[in-house]
């Protein structure tokens, strides 16, 4: 039995919690969540955490947004609580897919929005001249709207101010500006008087401002400026925001398994144990699968390939690619004419490697791919089974013989409705 730690169960997955509460041989901590009738979450702690260490485990599965926030609060109440250390165990990480949107080398990221202001022929948008200045580029000709031309007029203004008005011709603006030609401006001179005096209807037509004006289609009334309602489409960058919110929540360790993305790690300040399902896909594939010397491993996209050919050297298996062809390709089949199988898996039992599955879309059409090119028997074996939407129907209906998840969330509704799935337990490796 351990000492002075209390492992507390989110809504999310029960049963893991009561299994990995089983092999430490502690109970499971007193603590009351639910939610109130406006829908927002409520947590109570009903035992003392302080001093102690805290195990909140929490998966990603089911009502995400639900479960992130229940995990959020509890973290709070239980340094509010003073609890010594609080680590939060996440079996499969919420928003592990949805890390920072790669950028290119200008800036912005690669992703192009797609509305009705992207159109050729439309008037105006905020990526027109001029640009910022630059050394070596020539000067821009400004903007179309005649802003530069104004600015010229008033240049052209005080250039004929400096000019004495023995030798310049007497125009509209040299008188207008011969008050300043004596020094300061009297007191009776206020702002009023020289408004009344040089008001623009006392002055004659014709003159460069009003041309400058007249021609200039952004300060006419009949302007058709449009702004474009935001030039770039920028990505909520939600893997720095998780970890963020996680981190100010008062998190002291991060415990989960298989993150989709590695990254995921440098977006935390605190420690981050990455666990791996390796070691339960080996064995499983040495014990479960008969003459498993004699498959193939496959990794269904170039994503999953090194996590794939580990397993394959290490068994000294051989290896197969999925590779997603994006040129036209001969094969007449819609759903594969993307696909493109590196290896041979003729006459083999084929064994799909990957970490999650959702939709099941990637692993189905690589399963009826594997069966295309002459493989036997085509089994899956994957650490997240989050099988969402109509998975389950559609694993049903593929040309999978087998699927192998571990108990990350919770399967017990899946296993009633798909025979071919098969559930390994991970509540040892999270106790351990």
């Amino acid at each position: 039995m351990v000492r002075n730690i209390v492992v507390l169960g989110g809504s999310s997955h029960p049963q893991l919690t009561q299994v990995i509460c089983d092999h430490l041989g502690v109970p499971e901590g007193n603590a009351l969540l639910s939610k109130f009738s406006v829908g927002e979450t409520r947590v109570e702690i009903n035992e003392s955490v302080r001093g102690k260490d805290v195990y909140i485990i929490q998966s990603g599965g089911g009502k995400v947004n639900d479960h992130l926030m229940e995990l959020l609060i509890a973290i709070s109440a239980c340094k509010t609580a003073s609890a010594a250390k609080v680590t939060a165990v996440l079996p499969l990480f919420p928003y592990s897919r949805q890390s920072d949107i790669p950028y290119n080398k200008t800036g912005a990221p690669l992703v192009k929005a797609s509305n009705a202001y992207n159109k050729p022929d439309f008037p105006y948008s905020f990526e027109s001249k001029p640009q910022t200045p630059h050394p070596d580029h020539p000067h821009s000709v400004g903007l179309t709207n005649g802003i530069e031309g104004l600015h010229k007029s008033f240049a052209k203004v005080q250039l004929d101010d400096n000019i004495p008005t023995s030798a310049a011709p007497s125009t509209p603006q040299s008188a207008r500006f011969a008050n300043y030609a004596n020094g300061a401006l009297k007191r009776s001179d206020t702002m009023e008087s020289i408004k009344s005096g040089y008001s623009p209807r006392s002055m004659p037509s014709g003159g460069p401002l009003e041309e400058a004006a007249s021609s200039s289609p952004s300060l006419s009334k009949d302007s058709s400026f449009q702004p474009r309602p935001g030039y770039k489409q920028w990505v909520a960058q939600a893997g720095t925001l998780v970890a963020d919110l996680l981190t100010c929540a008062g998190a002291d360790h991060i415990i989960t398994m298989d993150l989709h993305d590695p990254q995921y790690q440098g977006f935390f300040d605190i420690p981050v144990d990455n666990l791996y399902g390796r070691p339960l896909l080996k064995k499983y594939i040495q014990y479960k699968i008969p003459d498993h010397q004699q498959a193939v491993v496959v990794s269904p996209d170039a994503g999953g390939a090194k996590r794939a050919t580990a397993i394959a050297d290490s068994l000294r298996m051989p290896f197969a690619l999925i590779h997603k062809e994006r040129r036209p390709t001969k094969i007449t089949d819609r759903q594969n004419a993307t696909m493109m199988l590196v290896g041979d898996v003729a006459n083999r039992t084929a064994i799909l490697i990957d970490d999650l599955a959702d939709t099941s879309n990637t692993i189905t059409r690589a399963a009826k791919l594997l069966k295309k090119e002459g493989a036997t028997k085509v089994i899956a074996l994957l650490t997240h089974g989050v099988l969402s939407g109509d998975a389950i129907d559609r694993i049903n209906a593929s040309a999978l013989d087998k699927v192998v998840v571990t108990n990350s969330v919770p399967q017990d509704e899946h296993k009633k409705r798909c025979p071919k799935l098969e559930v390994l337990d991970i509540g040892h490796v999270f106790a351990e």
